[in-house]
């Protein structure tokens, strides 16, 4: 019972600690991920890079490809980019081998690390010190649980049971790396960590119990375990985000598929002398220290060779995956935010997910007044254009509330400061993005009925109107430049906000009392029809919260950036 308290107890303290890894870097690098993220391009090997590094900094391929297929299934990362990025998530996954084959050798100070970094962390005050010592704390609860891993596993390599349970998983021929293969892909998906897996086969493997042939095969299914979590998150996504969850797993059957043939005959020899020393054993402990780095070596030397491999193909790789899960070529469908498990994707991507989310509102309503400023000025409009704009407020009404709960469940986990601002934010602002189209459908509901009772506008009205649209227009541009350059430029972009919205007020009342003068004061040369007035007056009620959206946009970016 000790041994398996042991070994159960050394894996949850290891999970614990990497979550806390992974959560303290991405608090404090949550900027710079940002940034990353925002950089990704066509360029496969941009892609690539950014991969890495976002998974290196935040020790989780899950988290990385999780939050990928989020951006397809929200049609903002395209399935080229997002096998990029996949591509490069494979590679920096391997950063957490490497620490779990240096930190075997530090000896036993995961409890001292804890100790002191647990001191900071509950009573310092600064955040990014905070963060940073849970950082630290992660690597002491990765220390002391691979320590205990150690000690639970050391008594196992004298049972004689349990070693030979473990012979039928023997890489020692074709068949035995298969049911290699198929142990790791199990293993991996059941703790829906590969990190974790990694650290138990370099734990065996150290201790004696499987050999280095059968640790390295197992990596093999590790890889191909670990797409399950990104299938999870897609089942509810988009098919373009399924394809790309299918392009992780396809990339690394197809890897594995590719290296087994060559792995007894070739790799395995070929890392044996590479690593001459790996089988020495220490008197002391009966164990094999010099496994360690070659497992983590030959993690490193797997994905990196399949993605040099995989890079120039990219293309074809994706028009496979295209046949492989087809689309309904007669719909298109509307892309969305993925439902996702919020435990599998960092806050930090689920807030930069729900931004772009948001800019894409700014652009839609942006265009909506484009699109409706013929109506007011009287020009040529073409077929179908106020059915669009009637389209176009519906869907970013379902927009709106998907951005709200899937922000709302964001913010119901543990939050950095930062990123908690940055979440209340985003939801006021996409708030006045869906209430701009609806100031805009409101617009053009007035106009429909004053054609219906055919209200005739005076041209000076009408003139007064283009120009008040234009106002607005170039109002709402201003404000969604300030969201789209971010809180650290907004101040700039938005120094005149206040006194332009008092501006647009003034200009409106200037038209309202010229609308009452001419009503009171009616002329045999300027007929007016009251209820043409009445409708103007609407009209400039509309126009006025049109511009108080816009304004509520601008400030709430200057609100975050004064937090």
């Amino acid at each position: 019972m000790e041994i398996i308290i042991k070994i159960v107890g050394g894996l949850g303290l290891f999970l614990l600690g990497m979550s806390h890894l992974s959560e303290g870097l991405q608090t404090v690098a949550g900027q710079r991920l940002r940034k990353l993220v925002a950089a990704v391009t066509n360029n496969r090997f941009a892609g690539a890079a950014t991969g890495t590094v976002v998974t290196g900094i935040v020790q989780s391929s899950s988290v990385v490809t999780v939050m990928t297929v989020g951006l397809v299934s929200a049609g903002i990362m395209t399935l080229n980019q997002s096998i990029n990025v996949i591509i490069g998530a494979n590679i920096g996954t391997t950063a957490t081998a490497w620490i779990v084959a240096l930190v075997g050798k530090v000896g036993n100070i995961g409890l001292p690390i804890v100790a002191v970094a647990a001191l900071f962390f509950l009573f310092v005050k600064n955040e990014r010190v905070r963060y940073t010592f849970l950082s630290i704390l992660g690597f002491g609860l990765i220390f002391y649980g691979l320590q205990l891993m150690n000690e639970g596993l050391g008594p196992l390599k004298k049972n004689e049971a349990f070693i030979a349970w473990f012979q039928l998983f023997h890489a020692t021929s074709v068949w035995g790396v298969v049911k290699c293969v198929l142990a790791g892909t199990v293993l991996t998906a059941v703790i829906q960590s590969s990190s974790a897996a990694t650290a138990i086969s370099i734990q065996l493997a150290v201790n004696g119990v499987i050999t280095f042939e059968t640790a390295t095969a197992l990596v093999f299914g590790m890889n191909i375990g670990t797409t399950v979590t990104a299938w999870l998150a897609s089942l509810a996504a988009t098919t373009e985000a399924r394809r790309a969850a299918l392009a992780h797993t396809l990339f690394n059957i197809l890897g594995v598929v590719i290296f087994v043939p060559f792995f007894l005959r070739f790799i395995m020899p070929a890392f044996h002398s590479f690593y001459p020393l790996m089988g020495q054993v220490e008197p002391a402990t009966g164990n094999y220290p010099g496994m360690a780095n070659p497992i983590a070596m030959f993690h490193t030397f797997f994905n990196v060779g399949a993605a040099l491999l995989f890079l120039p193909f990219v293309n074809q790789f994706a028009r496979l995956v295209r046949l492989v899960v087809p689309g309904k070529r007669d719909t298109r469908e509307r892309p969305r935010l993925a439902v996702l498990n919020i435990k599998a994707i960092s806050p930090v991507f689920a807030a930069e997910q729900a931004r772009r989310e948001v800019e894409n509102m700014a652009d839609v309503t942006a265009d909506m007044l484009g699109r409706f400023r013929p109506f007011v000025s009287g020009e040529a409009v073409a077929d179908g254009v106020e059915k669009s704009l009637f389209q176009s407020e519906e869907d970013l009404d379902t927009l709106q509330h998907e951005v709200s709960h899937f922000l709302g469940t964001v913010m119901s986990t543990h939050l950095s400061l930062d990123v908690a601002r940055r979440a209340r934010m985003l939801l006021r602002v996409a708030d006045e993005y869906e209430s701009v189209s609806d100031e805009v459908v409101a617009l053009l509901k007035t106009l429909l009925r004053m054609k219906k009772h055919e209200f005739a506008m005076p041209e000076k009205s009408r003139a007064e109107l283009v120009a008040l649209h234009d106002k607005c227009a170039a109002f709402h541009a201003s404000a969604t430049a300030a969201f789209k350059a971010g809180k650290q430029q907004a101040p700039d972009v938005l120094a005149h906000i206040r006194s332009d919205s008092t501006g647009i007020t003034a200009y409106i009342k200037s038209i309202r009392n010229e609308q009452m003068k001419r009503l009171s004061e009616p002329s045999a040369e300027n007929p007016v029809d009251p209820l043409a007035i009445v409708a103007v007056m609407d009209m400039l009620n509309i126009y006025r919260r049109l511009k108080e959206d816009c304004l509520n946009i601008g400030e709430s970016m200057l609100d975050e950036n004064a937090g």
